[in-house]
């Protein structure tokens, strides 16, 4: 709805001739150039009751925003999820509140296909099984933040920017940031399963999360000086945290390469009974490429 009433008053604008000189249109810097701004009476208006209502609206997801957060500060694995790069507080609380219980599922595959980021499968009668787009069954919500989540995992150096770039080189950007969705999804049945933070997490990243939450819920700021841990952290600091998750994504990048160049030749790993496998003397064998 506060998108809504954004597109429609940036409409009138456009339609008047106005192009707006700030990024943002609703902050102070905009609101200062509206105010100066010469409408026809009818415009002026549409203008000022559109902004009346994202003021009203801007209450209402800061509201729903704070009982969230309170609410994600007791939830069981909430901060474990917190850990994972791109993952920010609100794909955490979709996550959790789609999952529930993760003990209802004895496998990653079952969450991915319970949030829809599972293939569909076409096989019929003997015929080599073809694989289709995503189901999309579960919470699209919770589907849709992990889609997010997965463009900025991308963006971050790690593992998981190595894995969607490897993704992205045979297949696009757009298969790519759902299969690296789906890795994140693994992810989540593991962290949670096992009560373990991400291996590659970066410890200030995460505190900045964390007090992101406690602030939103209402806490009271720290002092300048407290017995915690820094929330902000020295360029120091940041340059070495850097340093390590580019150190882990080059170590993927080399596992990947000597995958390749240890794996066996001839398709889907050439083992019995694979599609790979050379037919035998007197019998027929059908060749089905790997999907």
């Amino acid at each position: 709805m506060r998108a809504r009433a954004k597109n429609q008053m940036q409409a009138v604008l456009h339609q008047e001739g106005f192009r707006k000189p700030v990024s943002d249109l609703f902050g102070k810097q905009g609101r200062v150039w509206l105010s100066d701004r010469e409408l026809p009476e009818e415009e002026a208006q549409t203008v000022q009751s559109c902004l009346r209502h994202i003021d009203f609206l801007d209450s209402e997801v800061t509201e729903l925003d704070q009982r969230i957060a309170k609410q994600a500060l007791v939830m069981p694995g909430f901060h474990r999820l917190l850990t994972i790069p791109g993952v920010d507080v609100g794909t955490a609380a979709a996550v959790i509140g789609a999952v529930g219980e993760i003990s209802r599922f004895q496998s990653p595959g079952q969450l991915v296909a319970y949030l829809g980021l599972d293939p569909k499968v076409r096989q019929s009668g003997s015929e080599p099984a073809r694989y289709g787009h995503i189901s999309k069954r579960g919470d699209p919500q919770a589907r849709a933040m992990l889609a997010e989540a997965a463009w900025r995992a991308i963006r971050t150096p790690g593992p998981l920017r190595a894995f969607g770039e490897r993704v992205r080189a045979r297949r696009g950007a757009q298969i790519a940031a759902v299969a690296v969705a789906r890795k994140l999804v693994v992810l989540c049945w593991h962290l949670l399963n096992k009560d373990q933070d991400y291996a590659f997490a970066r410890p200030s990243l995460t505190r900045q999360k964390t007090r992101r939450l406690e602030l939103l819920a209402g806490a009271p700021a720290l002092p300048r000086r407290h017995g915690g841990p820094r929330v902000t952290p020295h360029a120091t600091q940041r340059a070495a945290e850097q340093a390590l998750a580019h150190q882990a994504e080059l170590a993927y990048r080399r596992t990947v390469e000597d995958w390749r160049t240890a794996a066996p030749k001839g398709g889907a790993g050439a083992t019995p009974g694979r599609a790979s496998q050379k037919p035998k003397e007197g019998k027929a064998a059908r060749q089905a490429t790997s999907p």
